[in-house]
């Protein structure tokens, strides 16, 4: 009953401030002929002060002063005429029933709708009492906000960040999960899990690049914990982004020869290794570009023909991207490649063409950036 009241009362006000105007319409309106003799005053006070101190001549100070009585006078006309001006006419009562009518229907239809498809009688909520409930009780949003409102009033509690961390990092809220991370470390201390989560949220920002800060994230970690499966799994995945999978195929090898049988991290890394070794990723090198293992079989051959050897595999893949640009891991490679040859130029050239085939905005594009990133390449306009 109370919902009602207050509804109807604010639906009162809100409709009696559309239709008193409309009622009363514009009965009268403010003269400003005195406004105006006082601006007209004021020219007439400054035109004389202008004229004394000769910034005028004396001629054009008397036609201006002939022009300023000009439009006194006809003030004075016009306030002496009587009748009402267009603007102070009012409004004829066939529009003032019509606008009332329109308020009127207003809150007449809303209602009608809302006592159709509403739901008055459903009881609030308020957020007090929705994190007052209990946790068993409450869903995954609810206990995070709860968490939040905990740290907003308590933001050196370190145990708070470091709980909340890991859930933000499961909810891919990355950026939050990164600054979490970083405040339970700065709060709490160190310790090879919150470095490695760190390390997670810092590549899910980055679209699943393992950046260099990612990458220091991980070797933090490992130097806690050189156990550490998360950590370990990561820096391999950083060796493959960079081209370098016959390294990140060993580092997978030895993890997974050290991970427990029912370790959570098995089903990834043989995933990963499975992935390493498949066809499309050991196919000719005229395909994927070079990479570290193509560039040292070529140490055997003269200096001349090893590069010749090296832009030739280049170049091949850089055709096949013109003919088919849209594959995102063939211009890392081909990024990659460039800089591996100290091409930097060509480098920025095929990153800028990367983001051109899929757009500036699009989260391709945004890989692109962070692994030229951590390659140390920057686009340019």
């Amino acid at each position: 009953m109370l919902f009602w009241v207050i509804a109807a009362m604010l639906t009162l006000g809100a409709s009696l401030a559309v239709l008193l105007p409309l009622a009363g319409g514009s009965r009268s309106a403010s003269p400003s002929g005195d406004h105006d003799l006082e601006v007209y005053r004021d020219q007439l006070s400054e035109l004389d002060r202008d004229a004394a101190r000769g910034l005028i001549k004396p001629a054009e100070a008397t036609e201006a002063r002939a022009e300023i009585a000009r439009r006194i006078l006809r003030l004075d006309t016009a306030a002496s005429s009587s009748g009402l001006t267009l603007s102070t006419r009012p409004a004829s009562a066939m529009a003032r029933l019509v606008a009332t009518a329109a308020v009127l229907a207003v809150p007449l239809v809303s209602w009608g709708l809302y006592s159709q498809i509403g739901s008055p009688d459903l009881p609030s909520q308020p957020l007090a009492e929705r994190l007052a409930k209990n946790p068993a009780d409450s869903s995954v949003d609810e206990l995070v906000a709860r968490a939040e409102a905990h740290l907003a009033a308590n933001p050196s509690d370190g145990r708070g960040w470091d709980v909340l961390a890991p859930v933000y990092l499961r909810m891919q809220r990355f950026t939050d999960a990164a600054a979490a991370y970083r405040n339970a470390i700065r709060l709490d201390g160190d310790n090879a899990a919150r470095q490695a989560g760190l390390g997670e949220a810092i590549a899910g920002a980055a679209g699943g690049i393992v950046s260099a800060d990612a990458q220091d994230a991980f070797e933090a970690a490992l130097k806690l914990d050189p156990a550490n499966a998360k950590a370990r799994f990561y820096l391999a995945m950083a060796l493959a982004q960079e081209g370098r999978t016959k390294e990140a195929a060993a580092a997978w090898q030895a993890m997974l020869a050290t991970l427990p049988s029912d370790s959570a991290w098995r089903g990834a890394v043989e995933q990963a290794l499975a992935k390493s070794n498949a066809p499309e990723v050991a196919s000719a090198a005229d395909a994927k570009g070079p990479d570290a293992a193509d560039v040292d079989a070529a140490s055997s051959l003269s200096p001349q023909d090893r590069e010749a050897m090296i832009n030739t595999m280049v170049a091949g893949l850089d055709d096949k991207l013109r003919q088919n640009p849209r594959d995102p891991e063939g211009w890392m490679r081909l990024v990659r490649s460039y800089v591996v040859l100290g091409k930097t130029d060509q480098a920025r050239d095929a990153l800028g063409r990367a983001i051109a085939v899929f757009g500036a905005d699009s989260e391709e594009a945004k890989k692109f950036t962070a692994f030229a990133a951590s390659l140390g390449l920057t686009a340019t306009e």
